[in-house]
């Protein structure tokens, strides 16, 4: 049973989600190629990969990962889960307004002044509701 789910999660990521693999496949070479070799593993089928920036990212099954957080690694496959279920409405819908809410001064700031905590926002807080559904862990909570 394992299998046909993984099966049908790359399938779909592959097609439906082509767009946000693509552009994460690209990402994932560049880190790759360029930076010191990162710790790489497989999540639930996502391909997870450390890298040198404090922040985190999720681009379909490639998730880039800023934290040892295994928290944040939920969250982040709560975004593959996303891309899964939107295909290309994945980054209009949650990739572009997530990484405006992720790295726009005025929302840091307000963040920062606790108007809103990170979680606040539909995207995110969809996403640690995917990730602890689908992988029974506890999203981080920021």
């Amino acid at each position: 049973m394992r299998k046909i789910r993984l099966f049908i999660y790359y399938f779909v990521q592959m097609t439906w989600g082509i767009i946000q693999n693509v552009l994460g496949f690209l990402i994932w070479l560049y880190v790759l190629l360029t930076g010191p070799k990162e710790e790489r593993h497989f999540f639930y089928g996502a391909l997870v990969t450390r890298w040198n920036l404090r922040s985190s990212m999720s681009m379909g099954m490639f998730l880039f990962l800023g934290s040892d957080d295994e928290r944040v690694i939920v969250h982040e496959y709560g975004h593959s889960i996303q891309s899964f279920l939107l295909g290309p409405f994945y980054l209009p819908l949650i990739g572009i307004p997530s990484f405006i809410w992720a790295s726009s001064p005025y929302f840091i700031k307000a963040r920062r002044e606790g108007r809103y905590r990170y979680s606040s926002f539909y995207p995110e807080r969809w996403a640690n509701h995917l990730g602890r559904k689908f992988t029974g862990r506890e999203p981080i909570r920021y």
